[in-house]
């Protein structure tokens, strides 16, 4: 599937943000994946297809997307127990040899 058979602007709210930690630093350099919080709702094509549009600019190939939902911690507040939202979590297979800048802002062309 490509871009064009999903909404634009459904694309630029899949991905919410990379996910930044020790774990998600290793596998970048050793699998070339990167890991980001995605919609709840997000499928496997949608999120290809926004990595692929946000990072447009860098010709950036997503060679596959794995996904795991994630259950909230219980917390404690004071007395009372709470709990954090569950969430989704995708890893971004790249093509060997690329690699994607954030500094870079995205450049989406249209509205």
């Amino acid at each position: 599937m490509n871009e064009r058979t999903f909404s634009q602007e459904r694309l630029m709210q899949v991905i919410l943000m990379p996910q930044v930690s020790e774990k998600a630093t290793y596998i970048v350099e050793k699998h070339n994946q990167i890991i980001f919080r995605v919609m709840h709702d997000a499928t496997k094509a949608e999120i290809r297809a926004a990595v692929e549009l946000i990072w447009k600019s860098q010709k950036i190939e997503v060679s596959g997307v794995r996904v795991a939902n994630i259950k909230g911690k219980e917390k404690r507040f004071g007395r009372f127990m709470g709990r954090r939202s569950n969430w989704k979590k995708a890893y971004v297979s790249i093509k060997s040899g690329q690699e994607i800048n954030f500094s870079e802002t995205a450049q989406v062309e249209g509205k």
